[in-house]
């Protein structure tokens, strides 16, 4: 079979198969199973592939047409900027999330303008890290722009098995990171000049009506807030109080609809300079504030 020819052999099947970017998914899994760039495409879309080739690519368009998600097929998700590993015990990073990574990110960087030289590390805790992605590529931004300060990273997880990939993570990307498993503060010590956090916040209720790739493949972990979708926050919100540098922040991802709510939670727990960010869609992504204890 020809380049073009098994393109579009994996575009029908996936169409059939009513997954929803059939076209760009048909061309990531050619471009996995072959190795030959879209630009080598273009040149030569008559090269034949290899038998083994072909049966990789065949393998890859059976799996993608089951509802696997792609990311769990290549094992590989990039988040702001960097490849990260994937798998079915931790969330796939979202390019939402790159909402609130940047939101941390712009927060150390006016912190680092605004701060002197110290010799006592500014400490940031990822609770429910997953894969590690924000914590990791905020570290990676610090390694790169080399402040002035020291910056240390925590990340928490229930899930073993997350904080394996999210150690590998780190290893691949040759940063160093304190991993902490339990449930949200119960292990945590010290305190924080930063907490960034993208909790479960679906609806119980709901879980059952999303896209089947995150109904199926998506830990349920990592997507159920409970009854009304905000109990990670309540407690998280509550707890974090005590795990703060006096005028530390938080950060929080959200669902579109949960700003008002959480907005709330903040500024009744005492937080000042409660901020609300939007996504590239103009949804309300992110809920930041100030403790001052």
């Amino acid at each position: 079979m020809k380049m073009d020819e098994a393109y579009w052999y994996g575009r029908q099947k996936l169409s059939e198969a009513d997954v929803e970017e059939a076209k760009v998914d048909a061309w990531y899994l050619l471009e996995y199973a072959t190795k030959v760039s879209r630009a080598e495409y273009f040149k030569d879309p008559g090269r034949e592939l290899t038998k083994e080739q072909e049966l990789r690519y065949f393998l890859y368009i059976e799996k993608r047409a089951q509802r696997i998600p792609l990311q769990h097929i290549t094992g590989e998700q990039e988040f702001m900027g960097l490849p990260f590993l994937v798998n079915e015990f931790v969330l796939i990073p979202r390019q939402d999330t790159e909402v609130l990574a940047e939101t941390a990110r712009d927060w150390l960087n006016q912190y680092a303008k605004e701060a002197e030289a110290s010799e006592k590390a500014l400490r940031i805790l990822d609770m429910g890290t997953g894969s590690g992605c924000i914590l990791l590529s905020l570290l990676q931004d610090v390694k790169e722009k080399a402040y002035a300060f020291e910056v240390e990273g925590v990340g928490v997880d229930v899930s073993n098995e997350a904080l394996q990939v999210a150690r590998e993570n780190a290893e691949r990307l040759e940063l160093s990171a304190e991993w902490v498993h339990g449930n949200l503060f119960a292990r945590v010590e010290s305190r924080f000049r930063m907490i960034v956090s993208n909790p479960p916040y679906v609806r119980t209720d709901v879980l059952d009506k999303l896209q089947a790739e995150v109904r199926f493949h998506d830990p349920r972990i990592a997507l159920d807030g409970k009854e009304d979708g905000l109990y990670f926050y309540r407690r998280i919100v509550e707890e974090s109080r005590a795990y703060l540098e006096p005028g530390g922040c938080l950060l929080l991802e959200i669902g579109y609809d949960q700003a008002e709510a959480v907005t709330e939670l903040m500024c009744k727990a005492g937080f000042s300079e409660v901020k609300v960010k939007k996504d590239l869609a103009g949804l309300d992504r992110v809920v930041s504030g100030v403790y001052d204890i």
